[in-house]
C-alpha cells in the first residue's frame, strides 16, 4: 500500500490470517512435511519507487521474522534469568518463536529464487537479473533449496540460531535484572 500498490486490498490478502496468504499447495505441504510458505499478491507496475519498491517490498518479509525474533526475545531477556537452568512454558515458546524467526529472515534472504533474497539481489543488478530470468531458474533454486535441506546446512543454521537467540536473550536480561 506504501509503494502505491492496492493489489493485496483489493484480492482481500491485506489479512492476518496466514492460511489466507498460503494457499492450497502451502497448507497441504505444511499439513504432509511441516513446511509452509505464502504470498503476497503485487503489482510491481503500481511501485511509486520502481526497483527499490520491489527491493522494499521483497525485504518485507525477511524484515518481519527478524522483527518478530527481537520482540519475542526482547520479552524473554526482559522475564528470564540466564541463571534459571529450566524455562517456563512462555519462555521456551517465546525462545523457540525468537530463533526460528531468525531461521526464517536467514532463509528468506538466501539469493535462490524464488525466495526474497533472489528478488532483492535481482533488483541491484542487471546481470543477476538475467541469469534469474533464465527459464530454469526457479526449478534450480528450488533443487539447491532442497540440497540445502538435505545437507547438514540446516542443522548448523538451527545451532546458530539457537547461540545466537539465546545470546540476545542473555543480553537483554542482564540489562533488565
Amino acid at each position: 500500500m506504501w509503494e502505491g500498490d492496492d493489489t493485496p486490498r483489493v484480492t482481500g490478502h491485506m489479512s492476518a490470517n496466514p492460511i489466507v496468504h498460503m494457499g492450497m499447495p502451502s497448507i497441504i505441504a505444511f499439513l504432509i512435511i511441516g513446511i509452509a510458505w505464502g504470498m503476497m499478491p503485487v503489482n510491481p507496475y503500481r511501485f511509486r519507487h520502481g526497483k527499490w519498491g520491489r527491493i522494499f517490498v521483497s525485504a518485507a518479509g525477511p524484515l518481519m521474522n527478524l522483527g518478530l525474533a527481537v520482540i519475542s526475545l526482547t520479552i524473554l531477556g526482559c522475564m528470564w534469568s540466564p541463571f534459571d537452568r529450566d524455562l517456563t512454558h512462555v519462555e521456551l515458546f517465546l525462545f523457540t518463536g525468537g530463533f526460528l524467526n531468525l531461521i526464517l529472515f536467514a532463509l528468506n534472504m538466501l539469493p535462490v529464487p524464488p525466495l526474497d533474497g533472489s528478488n532483492i539481489l535481482s533488483n541491484l543488478s542487471q546481470t543477476v537479473r538475467g541469469w534469474y530470468s533464465h527459464p530454469q531458474a526457479q526449478m534450480a533454486g528450488l533443487l539447491l533449496f532442497f540440497a540445502l535441506i538435505w545437507s547438514n546446512m540446516f542443522t548448523v543454521m538451527f545451532h546458530y540460531a539457537r547461540l545466537l537467540a539465546a545470546l540476545y536473550a542473555t543480553v537483554i536480561s542482564s540489562l533488565f535484572n
